[in-house]
Protein backbone atom coordinates (compact mmCIF):
# COMPACT_ATOMS: atom_id res chain seq x y z
CA UNK A 1 0.00 0.00 0.00
CA UNK A 2 1.37 3.34 -1.01
CA UNK A 3 1.04 5.81 2.07
CA UNK A 4 0.16 9.87 0.46
CA UNK A 5 2.46 12.13 2.71
CA UNK A 6 1.99 16.26 2.74
CA UNK A 7 4.63 17.65 3.81
CA UNK A 8 2.85 21.20 4.96
CA UNK A 9 -0.90 22.04 6.02
CA UNK A 10 -2.28 24.13 3.33
CA UNK A 11 -5.63 25.07 5.01
CA UNK A 12 -3.93 27.50 7.24
CA UNK A 13 -5.80 30.78 6.19
CA UNK A 14 -9.39 28.79 5.29
CA UNK A 15 -8.91 27.66 9.19
CA UNK A 16 -7.92 31.42 10.19
CA UNK A 17 -10.58 32.36 8.27
CA UNK A 18 -12.80 30.18 10.32
CA UNK A 19 -14.12 28.13 6.94
CA UNK A 20 -13.98 24.42 7.96
CA UNK A 21 -15.53 21.96 5.92
CA UNK A 22 -18.95 20.58 6.82
CA UNK A 23 -19.20 17.85 4.93
CA UNK A 24 -20.74 14.76 6.52
CA UNK A 25 -19.62 11.20 6.68
CA UNK A 26 -20.77 8.81 3.93
CA UNK A 27 -20.87 5.34 4.27
CA UNK A 28 -19.18 4.44 0.95
CA UNK A 29 -16.29 7.02 1.03
CA UNK A 30 -12.56 5.82 2.07
CA UNK A 31 -11.64 6.61 5.79
CA UNK A 32 -8.67 9.36 5.69
CA UNK A 33 -6.50 8.32 8.29
CA UNK A 34 -3.47 10.86 9.17
CA UNK A 35 -0.74 9.86 11.09
CA UNK A 36 3.20 10.66 11.28
CA UNK A 37 6.13 8.18 10.25
CA UNK A 38 6.19 6.80 13.89
CA UNK A 39 3.17 5.29 13.44
CA UNK A 40 2.56 4.39 9.98
CA UNK A 41 3.50 0.90 9.92
CA UNK A 42 0.88 -0.62 12.17
CA UNK A 43 -1.31 1.34 10.73
CA UNK A 44 -0.74 0.10 7.53
CA UNK A 45 -1.68 -3.62 8.63
CA UNK A 46 -4.64 -2.00 10.12
CA UNK A 47 -5.96 -0.14 6.62
CA UNK A 48 -4.81 -3.83 4.25
CA UNK A 49 -6.97 -6.08 7.51
CA UNK A 50 -9.81 -3.33 6.37
CA UNK A 51 -9.50 -3.81 2.93
CA UNK A 52 -9.87 -7.87 3.35
CA UNK A 53 -13.00 -6.76 5.34
CA UNK A 54 -14.72 -4.09 2.87
CA UNK A 55 -13.68 -0.67 4.37
CA UNK A 56 -11.61 1.44 2.53
CA UNK A 57 -9.57 3.35 4.01
CA UNK A 58 -6.29 5.73 2.58
CA UNK A 59 -3.54 6.59 5.25
CA UNK A 60 -2.29 10.04 5.14
CA UNK A 61 1.51 10.45 6.72
CA UNK A 62 2.41 14.07 7.69
CA UNK A 63 5.59 14.95 8.32
CA UNK A 64 5.31 17.44 11.40
CA UNK A 65 3.04 17.58 14.55
CA UNK A 66 1.44 20.81 13.55
CA UNK A 67 -0.69 19.76 9.70
CA UNK A 68 -2.36 16.47 11.26
CA UNK A 69 -4.78 18.99 13.37
CA UNK A 70 -4.77 21.74 11.09
CA UNK A 71 -6.41 18.93 8.44
CA UNK A 72 -8.47 17.48 10.96
CA UNK A 73 -10.02 20.65 11.93
CA UNK A 74 -10.55 21.72 7.95
CA UNK A 75 -12.50 18.60 7.32
CA UNK A 76 -9.68 17.22 5.38
CA UNK A 77 -8.94 13.95 6.58
CA UNK A 78 -11.58 12.30 9.46
CA UNK A 79 -9.60 11.14 11.96
CA UNK A 80 -5.67 11.14 13.20
CA UNK A 81 -3.56 9.35 15.15
CA UNK A 82 -0.12 10.70 16.57
CA UNK A 83 -1.08 12.70 20.11
CA UNK A 84 -1.35 11.87 23.56
CA UNK A 85 -4.66 13.82 25.61
CA UNK A 86 -1.99 16.44 26.87
CA UNK A 87 -0.48 17.38 23.58
CA UNK A 88 -3.99 17.79 22.08
CA UNK A 89 -5.23 20.11 24.84
CA UNK A 90 -2.16 22.43 24.31
CA UNK A 91 -2.87 22.49 20.18
CA UNK A 92 -6.65 23.03 20.89
CA UNK A 93 -5.80 26.15 23.63
CA UNK A 94 -3.46 27.49 21.12
CA UNK A 95 -5.23 27.54 17.89
CA UNK A 96 -8.70 26.55 19.18
CA UNK A 97 -9.59 23.66 17.55
CA UNK A 98 -12.55 21.89 18.13
CA UNK A 99 -10.96 18.50 18.15
CA UNK A 100 -11.91 15.50 21.11
CA UNK A 101 -9.87 11.87 21.40
CA UNK A 102 -12.14 9.03 20.37
CA UNK A 103 -10.64 5.98 20.99
CA UNK A 104 -6.70 5.05 23.26
CA UNK A 105 -4.14 3.49 21.15
CA UNK A 106 -0.85 2.58 21.73
CA UNK A 107 1.44 4.21 24.68
CA UNK A 108 5.56 4.51 24.27
CA UNK A 109 8.28 4.73 26.18
CA UNK A 110 10.39 7.75 26.07
CA UNK A 111 14.14 7.61 26.91
CA UNK A 112 17.30 9.43 27.98
CA UNK A 113 20.12 8.33 25.68
CA UNK A 114 24.03 9.27 25.56
CA UNK A 115 26.29 8.34 23.19
CA UNK A 116 29.52 8.94 25.18
CA UNK A 117 28.45 8.04 28.73
CA UNK A 118 27.14 4.86 30.23
CA UNK A 119 25.74 6.62 33.54
CA UNK A 120 24.38 9.71 34.64
CA UNK A 121 27.14 10.02 36.84
CA UNK A 122 29.65 9.96 34.60
CA UNK A 123 28.12 13.20 33.02
CA UNK A 124 30.61 16.15 33.64
CA UNK A 125 29.30 18.93 35.02
CA UNK A 126 27.41 21.78 32.15
CA UNK A 127 26.77 18.78 30.40
CA UNK A 128 24.50 19.45 27.19
CA UNK A 129 21.00 17.89 27.01
CA UNK A 130 18.84 17.86 24.48
CA UNK A 131 14.74 17.36 25.08
CA UNK A 132 11.92 17.98 23.06
CA UNK A 133 10.67 22.48 22.47
CA UNK A 134 6.86 21.82 22.42
CA UNK A 135 5.30 22.82 25.69
CA UNK A 136 4.38 18.93 26.42
CA UNK A 137 6.93 16.85 25.34
CA UNK A 138 9.24 19.25 27.14
CA UNK A 139 7.49 18.83 30.16
CA UNK A 140 7.94 15.02 29.52
CA UNK A 141 11.95 15.34 29.06
CA UNK A 142 12.06 17.76 31.98
CA UNK A 143 10.23 14.89 34.33
CA UNK A 144 12.67 12.13 33.02
CA UNK A 145 15.29 14.30 33.90
CA UNK A 146 13.84 14.64 37.36
CA UNK A 147 13.55 10.97 37.27
CA UNK A 148 17.18 10.45 36.99
CA UNK A 149 18.39 12.45 40.23
CA UNK A 150 19.92 15.35 37.28
CA UNK A 151 17.10 18.15 38.75
CA UNK A 152 14.25 18.96 40.61
CA UNK A 153 10.84 20.38 39.64
CA UNK A 154 8.50 22.15 41.92
CA UNK A 155 5.85 20.07 43.54
CA UNK A 156 2.75 18.40 41.53
CA UNK A 157 3.99 20.34 37.57
CA UNK A 158 3.71 17.02 36.16
CA UNK A 159 3.82 17.04 32.34
CA UNK A 160 3.46 20.97 32.38
CA UNK A 161 6.98 21.63 33.79
CA UNK A 162 9.02 24.23 31.92
CA UNK A 163 12.45 25.04 32.93
CA UNK A 164 11.13 27.75 35.19
CA UNK A 165 10.21 24.98 37.04
CA UNK A 166 13.93 23.58 38.06
CA UNK A 167 14.59 24.12 41.54
CA UNK A 168 17.56 22.35 41.30
CA UNK A 169 20.48 21.80 38.63
CA UNK A 170 23.40 20.63 40.88
CA UNK A 171 25.55 19.33 37.59
CA UNK A 172 24.56 22.70 36.23
CA UNK A 173 23.41 20.67 33.14
CA UNK A 174 22.66 22.96 30.19
CA UNK A 175 19.31 22.38 28.46
CA UNK A 176 18.70 22.11 24.18
CA UNK A 177 15.40 22.35 23.32
CA UNK A 178 15.19 20.82 19.73
CA UNK A 179 11.85 19.55 17.71
CA UNK A 180 10.82 16.25 19.27
CA UNK A 181 11.14 15.04 15.50
CA UNK A 182 14.87 16.01 15.00
CA UNK A 183 16.18 14.73 18.71
CA UNK A 184 17.88 11.54 17.11
CA UNK A 185 19.81 14.39 15.54
CA UNK A 186 21.28 15.36 18.42
CA UNK A 187 22.49 11.90 19.91
CA UNK A 188 26.00 12.67 18.03
CA UNK A 189 26.64 16.28 19.59
CA UNK A 190 24.96 16.38 23.20
CA UNK A 191 26.10 14.74 26.30
CA UNK A 192 22.58 13.43 26.58
CA UNK A 193 19.36 13.17 24.50
CA UNK A 194 15.98 12.82 24.99
CA UNK A 195 14.46 10.02 22.33
CA UNK A 196 12.08 8.31 20.78
CA UNK A 197 12.05 4.65 20.15
CA UNK A 198 10.17 4.69 17.43
CA UNK A 199 11.74 7.71 15.33
CA UNK A 200 14.76 5.76 16.43
CA UNK A 201 14.10 2.66 15.21
CA UNK A 202 13.28 5.03 11.74
CA UNK A 203 16.99 6.53 12.00
CA UNK A 204 18.70 2.92 12.20
CA UNK A 205 21.30 5.07 13.99
CA UNK A 206 21.83 3.59 17.17
CA UNK A 207 19.74 0.77 19.18
CA UNK A 208 16.82 1.97 20.38
CA UNK A 209 16.69 -0.16 23.71
CA UNK A 210 19.71 1.17 24.93
CA UNK A 211 18.36 4.12 26.57
CA UNK A 212 19.63 4.92 30.34
CA UNK A 213 16.46 5.27 31.70
CA UNK A 214 13.35 5.07 30.47
CA UNK A 215 9.85 7.39 32.00
CA UNK A 216 8.03 3.68 32.47
CA UNK A 217 4.64 2.93 31.20
CA UNK A 218 2.36 4.09 34.14
CA UNK A 219 1.74 7.52 32.29
CA UNK A 220 -1.93 6.99 31.20
CA UNK A 221 -2.06 10.65 29.91
CA UNK A 222 0.40 9.86 27.36
CA UNK A 223 -1.32 6.94 25.59
CA UNK A 224 -1.68 7.88 21.83
CA UNK A 225 -5.42 8.39 20.92
CA UNK A 226 -7.80 8.41 17.95
CA UNK A 227 -8.28 12.16 17.29
CA UNK A 228 -11.85 13.32 15.67
CA UNK A 229 -14.05 16.05 14.78
CA UNK A 230 -16.96 15.60 17.63
CA UNK A 231 -19.59 15.34 14.63
CA UNK A 232 -17.63 12.04 13.57
CA UNK A 233 -18.38 9.94 17.07
CA UNK A 234 -20.81 7.80 15.36
CA UNK A 235 -19.23 7.14 11.82
CA UNK A 236 -19.50 3.32 11.56
CA UNK A 237 -16.35 3.45 9.31
CA UNK A 238 -14.36 4.70 12.13
CA UNK A 239 -15.96 2.26 14.78
CA UNK A 240 -14.86 -0.42 12.50
CA UNK A 241 -11.22 0.61 11.97
CA UNK A 242 -10.82 0.96 15.41
CA UNK A 243 -11.65 -1.91 16.61
CA UNK A 244 -9.18 -3.10 13.69
CA UNK A 245 -6.45 -1.53 15.19
CA UNK A 246 -7.41 -2.61 18.52
CA UNK A 247 -7.52 -6.65 18.16
CA UNK A 248 -6.11 -7.42 14.73
CA UNK A 249 -3.84 -10.17 15.45
CA UNK A 250 -1.78 -8.80 12.11
CA UNK A 251 -1.80 -5.54 13.22
CA UNK A 252 -0.89 -6.72 17.05
CA UNK A 253 2.15 -8.49 15.03
CA UNK A 254 2.78 -5.19 13.27
CA UNK A 255 3.00 -3.28 16.40
CA UNK A 256 5.67 -5.81 17.96
CA UNK A 257 8.14 -5.37 15.14
CA UNK A 258 7.29 -2.19 15.02
CA UNK A 259 8.05 -0.96 18.93
CA UNK A 260 9.54 -3.91 20.39
CA UNK A 261 8.67 -4.55 23.96
CA UNK A 262 8.77 -0.56 24.31
CA UNK A 263 5.03 -0.09 23.86
CA UNK A 264 1.84 -1.02 25.66
CA UNK A 265 -1.96 -1.29 24.52
CA UNK A 266 -3.66 1.43 26.18
CA UNK A 267 -7.11 -0.43 25.96
CA UNK A 268 -5.84 -2.73 27.89
CA UNK A 269 -4.70 -1.16 30.84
Amino acid sequence: MKTKRLRHPLKALALALGLFSSAVFAADAPLKVGTTAAFAIPLEAAVEEAGKQGLKVELVEFTDWIAPNVSLAAGDIDVNYFQHIPFLENAKAAAGFDLVPFAPGIINNVGLYSKKYKSFAELPQGASVAIANDPINSGRGLQLLAKAGLITLKPGVGYKATEEDIVSNPKKIKILQVEAVQLVRAYDDADLVQGYPAYIRLAKTFDAGSALLFDGLDHKEYVIQFVIQPKSKNDPRLIKFVDIYQHSPAVRDALDKAHGKLYQAGWEG
